[in-house]
C-alpha cells in the first residue's frame, strides 16, 4: 500500500490556495474598497504562510509574511488598496509558486526585487517593519481597547493531526493582556486515558485593540473542526483573585489547577460528547470529497476499457451459442459494464470553469502590457469536459485569446472614434451539443481583415493570385504554418506559430474549428471538441472486407442506396435529402478496397456543425462501445482515421475521422460545382 507524501499534499493545497489568492486579487482590481475581498486575500496569504512554515518551506513563509503584512495594513486602514499594490502582490504570487515548486533554489534576487516593488506600492519602507513600528509607537488608549472572552475546545485528534494548542494560546497572548484558564473536567480516568487524545478546553480573556477578526485568524487552520465561542465583555468586571491568578506563561495552563477549574463554567461530559459528535459529523462531511491522483483515474479508465473489450467478446460468443444461461449472464455483464463505463466517464469530467479561470490573469496582464481596456466575460462555466481535453486545450485557448487581444481589440481611442465602448470585451463560452462541447472565443473588435489575409496568403504561396475561395476557406488560412498578418513581431504575435498550434491540437482531439468574422464588429472562433477521448459509442460498418467505426455522435441518419441509384449518381456524387443536396463519398473508392459494391449499399449521413456529408458503406453492422486506442507515429499522416479499437473477436477496426471526411466531401462538392 502506497504511503501519502505530505509534501505532495501540501503542494496541491498550496496551488489551490494560490488560485484563490489570485482570484481574490483580480476581483479586487475592480472593487478596491471591498473589505470582504481584502479580508479573503489576507486569509489566503495567512493560510499559505502558516502551512508553508508547518511543512518546512521557510523561504515561502518568510516571503509571504511581507505580503500578508501589507494586506494587514490595508485591513486596518493604515494603507490604501491600490492597483499598484494588487499588481505587486500578483507578481509576488507568481514568485510564491516558484518557492513552492523549488524551495531550495536561489530566489534571493527575485525576492528582493519583488519586496522592493511591494514596499513602493504600500507607501515606502519595509512593510513588516512599518507595521511593527506602528504597533510599537502607537499609544495605548483605554477607550479603544475591548475585552473578549474566548472559550474553545479542539477535536480529540487535534494533536495527532499536528495542531499544537500551546501555539494557539501563544498567539492569543500576543494580542494583548491575556488570562488563560484550562478546563480539565472532560479528562477521563487514567485507565481509559489515551495519551494522543486531547480532552482539555480553555477559557481565555483578552484585552486588546485588535478587531474580532484578529481572534478568528488565530484559529484559521482549525476553525472547521473546533468549538469556538467569542463574546465581548466588560473589561472592568474582571477581577483577578488570589485563587484565580492571571496566567502569564503558557506552560502553566495545562496544570490541573483546582481553583482555575472552579472558575471556568463547568463543561459536562454530555456537552463534551456532543462536541465530539459534531466534530465527527464535520469530519464525515469533509470525507465526502476524496482527493485522487489523476494517474489513478487514467489507470482505472484503462481497466474499464479492457473490461469493455472483454464484454464485447463475451457478447459475441453468447450470440453464437444456444445456451440461454450464457446469454443471460452476457446481457447482465453488458449492462453492468455499461453502467461502470458511464460512471467512469463522469469521474473524468471536469467543469470548464477550471480552464476559464486561468484567463482572468492573462487578460489582466495583457491589458497592462498593451494599454487596452479589456473586460473578460465567461459563460457556461459548468459545462463538463473530459479532463484530458481540458489539459490539452489550455495552450490553444491562450493563443486564441492573445490573438483576439492583439489583432482584434482596438486601442481605447480608436474604439471611441468608432462609436464603441472604451472597454473591449473578450467572451469565453462553453456549451454542449450532442456528443461534443463547443468552446467559443468572441471579441467585439475590428474583425479579420480579409484583404490582408489574402495578400499575405498570396505572397506566401499558400494560394494562387486571384484564386477563388469561399469566405470560410479564406478565414481558415490564418491557421496555416507561419501565417501572420502582424506588421511587426511583438511579445504577443507576429511569428506565425500560435494559430498553427491551435489547429494541430484541435485536430489531434478529433475536433474542428469554425470562424465567423464581421468587419468592425468582431470575430468568433468556435472549437468543436468531443466530450471524451477514452470510450465512445460508435456505429460499426463494413466497407469491402474491412470493418470501421463511425463516432455515433456525428451520425445524423442512415439511408439505403440501391445499385440503380448508385449507377445514376456516378460523376456527381450527390443525394437528395429533404430538398437539399448532400455530397457523399464512396468509402470503397476512398480506401481502394478493390471489391464490388453490395447490392443494397447504405449511406451514413454525418455532420460537423452545419456541414453534412454522406458515407457510402456496404453494411451497417450495429452500435459498438468503442475503446479508443491511439495510432502509432507511423500512421500520423493517414488523414482519414483518428484511432483504432479492438473488436470482440480480437480484430482491429479503424475509427473514421469525421472532420477530415466532411472536409473531403465538401471539397469534392466545391470541385464539382466549379466544373459545372
Amino acid at each position: 500500500m502506497s504511503s501519502i507524501d505530505p509534501i505532495a499534499v501540501f503542494r496541491t493545497e498550496a496551488a489551490e490556495c494560490l488560485e484563490q489568492i489570485e482570484a481574490g486579487l483580480l476581483d479586487l482590481t475592480h472593487q478596491l474598497d471591498d473589505k470582504a475581498l481584502i479580508d479573503a486575500v489576507f486569509r489566503g496569504l495567512h493560510t499559505l504562510k502558516g502551512s508553508g512554515s508547518m511543512f518546512g518551506f521557510d523561504a515561502l513563509a518568510a516571503f509571504t509574511h511581507h505580503c500578508e503584512t501589507a494586506f494587514d495594513r490595508v485591513r486596518k486602514g493604515q494603507a490604501p488598496a491600490t492597483t499598484e499594490l494588487v499588481a505587486a502582490v500578483l507578481d509576488a504570487q507568481d514568485h510564491m509558486r516558484a518557492l513552492v515548486d523549488d524551495p531550495n533554489g536561489n530566489h534571493d534576487a527575485t525576492s528582493q526585487r519583488l519586496l522592493a516593488q511591494l514596499q513602493a506600492a504600500v507607501g515606502g519602507g519595509d512593510a513588516a517593519k512599518s507595521v511593527h513600528a506602528v504597533a510599537a509607537t502607537a499609544p495605548i488608549v483605554a477607550d479603544k481597547r475591548k475585552t473578549w472572552r474566548i472559550r474553545f475546545s479542539l477535536p480529540q485528534n487535534a494533536m495527532i493531526n499536528g495542531t499544537n494548542p500551546l501555539g494557539l494560546l501563544d498567539e492569543l497572548r500576543d494580542l494583548g493582556e491575556c488570562r488563560i484558564l484550562a478546563n480539565t473536567s472532560a479528562i477521563p480516568p487514567l485507565s481509559a486515558l489515551v495519551p494522543t487524545e486531547l480532552h482539555l478546553s480553555w477559557d481565555v480573556t483578552v484585552t486588546t485593540e485588535q478587531p474580532r477578526s484578529a481572534i478568528d485568524d488565530v484559529f484559521i487552520f482549525v476553525m472547521d473542526d473546533m468549538q469556538l465561542d467569542v463574546e465581548e465583555i466588560d473589561g472592568n468586571a474582571i477581577v483577578a483573585t488570589p485563587d484565580e491568578p492571571a496566567v502569564s506563561a503558557v506552560p502553566q495552563v495545562v496544570a490541573p489547577v483546582a481553583a482555575a477549574a472552579a472558575e471556568v463554567v463547568p463543561v459536562k461530559r454530555e456537552a463534551a460528547a456532543t462536541a465530539a459528535s459534531v466534530a465527527d459529523q464535520r469530519q464525515a462531511k469533509a470525507a465526502e470529497s476524496v482527493r485522487v491522483p489523476a494517474e489513478r483515474l487514467d489507470e482505472l479508465m484503462d481497466r474499464v476499457g479492457e473490461l469493455v473489450i472483454a464484454q464485447s467478446r463475451l457478447s459475441q460468443l453468447a450470440s453464437a451459442s444456444a445456451d440461454i444461461g450464457l446469454r443471460s449472464v452476457s446481457e447482465e455483464i453488458e449492462r453492468l459494464s455499461g453502467e461502470l463505463r458511464d460512471t467512469m466517464m463522469v469521474l473524468r469530467m471536469v467543469p470548464v470553469a477550471s480552464l476559464f479561470s486561468r484567463f482572468r490573469r492573462l487578460v489582466h496582464d495583457l491589458a497592462r502590457e498593451t494599454g487596452k481596456v479589456i473586460e473578460l466575460v465567461t459563460e457556461g462555466e459548468t459545462t463538463e469536459v473530459d479532463k484530458t481535453v481540458i489539459e490539452r486545450l489550455a495552450d490553444p485557448l491562450v493563443h486564441l485569446v492573445r490573438n483576439s487581444i492583439d489583432h482584434g481589440l482596438e486601442p481605447p481611442e480608436e474604439r471611441l472614434a468608432a462609436g464603441k465602448a472604451e472597454a473591449g470585451t473578450i467572451t469565453l463560452s462553453a456549451r454542449q451539443s450532442g456528443g461534443e462541447v463547443i468552446i467559443s472565443i468572441n471579441d467585439d473588435g475590428r474583425g479579420i481583415n480579409r484583404e490582408r489575409v489574402r495578400a499575405k496568403a498570396e505572397s506566401s504561396g499558400l494560394i494562387q493570385p486571384g484564386q477563388q475561395l469561399s469566405d470560410a476557406e479564406l478565414l481558415q488560412l490564418i491557421f496555416a504554418p507561419g501565417f501572420s498578418t502582424a506588421a511587426q513581431i511583438t511579445n504577443l504575435s507576429g511569428r506565425g506559430v500560435g494559430m498553427d498550434v491551435v489547429k494541430q491540437t484541435v485536430e489531434a482531439l478529433r475536433g474542428a474549428i469554425d470562424i465567423v468574422s464581421k468587419p468592425g464588429q468582431g470575430s468568433d472562433v468556435s472549437l468543436r471538441i468531443p466530450l471524451t477521448l477514452a470510450i465512445i459509442d460508435g456505429l460499426l460498418v463494413r466497407v469491402g472486407a474491412g470493418r470501421y467505426v463511425i463516432p455515433l455522435s456525428a451520425v445524423e441518419e442512415c439511408l439505403e442506396l440501391s445499385l440503380e441509384e448508385d449507377l445514376r449518381s456516378r460523376g456527381r456524387s450527390f443525394i437528395s435529402l429533404r430538398d437539399s443536396l448532400v455530397p457523399f463519398l464512396r468509402l470503397r473508392d476512398v480506401f481502394r478496397t478493390g471489391t464490388k459494391p453490395d447490392v443494397h449499399q447504405k449511406v451514413v449521413v454525418i455532420s460537423t456543425g452545419t456541414e453534412r456529408v454522406g458515407l457510402v458503406v456496404d453494411q451497417i453492422i450495429g452500435d459498438h462501445q468503442t475503446v479508443i486506442k491511439s495510432m502509432s507515429k507511423l500512421h500520423n499522416d493517414v488523414a482519414h482515421f483518428s484511432g483504432a479499437t479492438i473488436l470482440g473477436d480480437g480484430s482491429v477496426a479503424l475509427i473514421l475521422d469525421v472532420v477530415h471526411l466532411v472536409a473531403a466531401g465538401q471539397q469534392q462538392e466545391a470541385h464539382l460545382r466549379a466544373a459545372g
